[in-house]
C-alpha cells in the first residue's frame, strides 16, 4: 500500500486521470472531500480527487483543533447531532486516528454562581460518552475542584472571586490539517489519485473541465458521478444557498496567559450559552476563540478582524488575573463555516449537514462540521447509488508515520518534518510547508525565519 504523496505521484495520477473513466470524482481536498475519497476508494471505487489549491487549503486548517462531543448541541435541543458527534469523537480518539488526537481537559471557571446548570450540561455530555461507548480512560467523566486545584490546573486565573471549577473533558486534534493530510495519504493508499493544484473551471454531472495551475494547461475528467466537497465555495460549482460564519482565532504564548496544558472555558459577560476558548497546544502556543460572525465574503484566505481582535482579547481578561493585550497577539486566523442558509443567527444555526442532487447530477455535501466529516462522506458516497458495498472507514486508522525529530527550525517542527512532507505528504511548495504540513506561518516572525531554510531543503528533496 503506498500512501506518499509528492509532486512525482501527482503527475502520474494527472496523466491516468485523463485517460481513464473514474467511478467517482471529488472536487475539494479539505476533511470532507478528502473523508469521501478514502471512503470511495476503501469500498472499491476508482476515484479521483481535484483541489485547486492544497491540501487542507480552505476552513479545514482554521478550526479550533478540537474533537467536540456535541455538547453544545445538546444545549440547544438537538439530541440526535449530538450523539452523532458523541459517536464519532470516539471513532477518531479510539479507532481511526488515536495517533492524531489525545484528550484535552478544560476547565470552567467558578466565581459568584454555583454553576449548577453548566455542571448538569457535563453530566449529560457524560452521559452521551457513555452512549457512544467511549472508554472512561480516554475521556474521563466531569467533576467540581476546590479553588486550590483550579489554580494548580491554570496558573493565569484571576485568584479574586475565584470559588473553584468545573473540569471536563473533550478531545483535541494534533492538527486540523494533519488530519486531512492522513486522510489523503490513506485514500492514496486504497487507491484513489490525489491532484492538488487542480482548478475546476466547469463542473457536471460526469466530469469537469479542469486547469493545472501549475502549468496553465486544462484537461477533462471523466466520471460516472461527482461530488462537490468544496464546503463554503460549493455554492459556485452547484445552486446551493449558504449563510458562511466566521470563527476567529488568536495565537499568544500559552506562558502569557499562564495556562499549562489545561484548556480555559470561558463564558462571554452578557451573552447566554456562549463561551470563548483558549486552547493550550503542544508547541507552548495557545489559541484564543471563538468568534462567531455572519460574512458576505468568501475570500480564499479569510482575514481577522480588529473587532474579533477585541472581543476574543476582553473577552479572555475578564477571568485571567494578568490582563491580555495586543502585544500578546503573535498571530490569527479565520475561518468560515459553510452552514446551510436558514433563518436566524448564524450562531444559532443548525451544524446537521446535508447532501442534495443538482439537476445536471452534481451531488454537494455541504454543512456539518470537522468532527462528523466521516458520517458526510459515508452519506455522499451513498447517494451516488455507485456501490451496494457499505462504509468500511469505522474501521480503516489513518496513516502517520512521522519521521525522527532532527535539527530544529521552529518550535515543535524540525528539518526532518519538512523533508517528510516533501516526499510523502504532497507539499509543492514552501507555503504547503510553512501553512499546512506545519503550523509555522500562524506566527508571522517564525514565518520570516524559516522560510529561507524550507526553500533550502525543498531545493535539496
Amino acid at each position: 500500500m503506498n500512501t506518499s504523496l509528492n509532486a512525482a505521484r501527482r503527475l502520474q495520477d494527472l496523466e491516468a486521470a485523463q485517460r481513464e473513466v473514474a467511478d467517482l470524482l471529488v472536487i475539494g481536498g479539505g476533511v470532507t472531500g478528502a473523508g469521501v475519497a478514502l471512503d470511495a476508494a476503501s469500498r472499491g471505487l476508482r476515484t479521483v480527487l481535484l483541489e485547486a489549491h492544497d491540501l487542507a487549503f480552505g476552513t479545514s486548517r482554521w478550526s479550533s483543533k478540537l474533537v467536540h462531543g456535541g455538547l453544545r448541541y445538546l444545549a440547544k435541543g438537538d439530541v440526535r447531532l449530538a450523539h452523532e458527534s458523541a459517536v464519532e469523537r470516539g471513532i477518531l480518539m479510539t479507532r481511526t486516528a488515536p495517533h492524531l488526537t489525545r484528550t484535552l481537559p478544560m476547565l470552567f471557571p467558578l466565581h459568584a454562581t454555583a454553576g449548577h446548570f453548566v455542571m448538569s450540561g457535563f453530566r449529560a455530555g457524560n452521559a452521551l460518552r457513555i452512549a457512544a461507548r467511549t472508554p472512561s480512560d480516554v475521556l474521563p467523566g466531569p467533576r467540581r475542584v476546590q479553588r486550590h486545584e483550579a489554580l494548580a490546573l491554570v496558573p493565569g486565573l484571576d485568584p479574586a472571586k475565584l470559588t473553584g471549577g468545573l473540569l471536563s473533558y473533550d478531545g483535541q486534534l494534533v492538527d486540523d490539517a494533519r488530519l486531512v493530510v492522513a486522510l489523503a495519504r490513506t485514500a492514496a493508499g486504497h487507491g484513489a489519485r490525489i491532484i492538488t493544484r487542480a482548478k475546476v473551471r466547469t463542473l457536471q454531472g460526469d466530469g469537469a473541465e479542469v486547469e493545472d495551475t501549475l502549468t496553465g494547461t486544462t484537461f477533462t475528467v471523466r466520471a460516472r458521478a461527482v461530488i462537490n466537497a468544496t464546503g463554503v465555495w460549493a455554492g459556485t460549482l452547484a445552486p446551493v444557498h449558504l449563510r458562511p460564519s466566521r470563527g476567529s482565532h488568536l495565537v499568544i504564548d500559552a506562558r502569557s496567559a499562564g495556562l499549562t496544558g489545561t484548556a480555559l472555558t470561558i463564558p462571554v459577560p452578557g451573552e447566554h450559552n456562549r463561551y470563548a476558548l483558549l486552547l493550550p497546544q503542544a508547541n507552548g502556543r495557545a489559541y484564543l476563540g471563538l468568534t462567531d460572525e455572519p460574512v458576505d465574503d468568501i475570500p480564499d484566505v479569510p482575514q481577522v478582524p480588529e473587532s474579533d481582535v477585541d472581543f476574543l482579547l476582553t473577552t479572555a481578561s475578564h477571568v485571567l488575573q494578568r490582563k491580555l493585550t495586543r502585544d500578546d497577539v503573535i498571530g490569527s486566523y479565520a475561518g468560515l463555516r459553510p452552514l446551510l442558509e436558514a433563518e436566524g443567527r448564524t450562531a444559532d444555526l443548525s451544524r446537521n449537514h446535508a447532501v442534495l442532487t443538482a439537476p445536471n447530477g452534481v451531488i454537494t455535501v455541504v454543512g456539518g462540521k470537522l468532527t462528523t466529516y466521516r458520517r458526510m462522506a459515508a452519506d455522499a458516497v451513498d447517494a451516488t447509488n455507485l456501490t451496494q458495498i457499505p462504509c468500511r472507514t469505522k474501521d480503516i486508522r489513518l496513516v502517520d508515520d512521522r519521521p525522527a525529530p532532527t535539527t530544529p527550525i521552529a518550535p515543535g517542527v524540525t528539518e526532518a518534518d519538512v523533508v517528510h512532507a516533501i516526499r510523502h505528504e504532497g507539499a509543492l511548495d514552501a507555503d504547503d510547508v510553512l501553512d499546512r504540513r506545519t503550523r509555522i506561518g500562524l506566527v508571522p516572525k517564525d514565518r520570516e525565519k524559516a522560510a529561507p531554510e524550507i526553500e533550502k531543503l525543498m531545493a535539496n528533496a
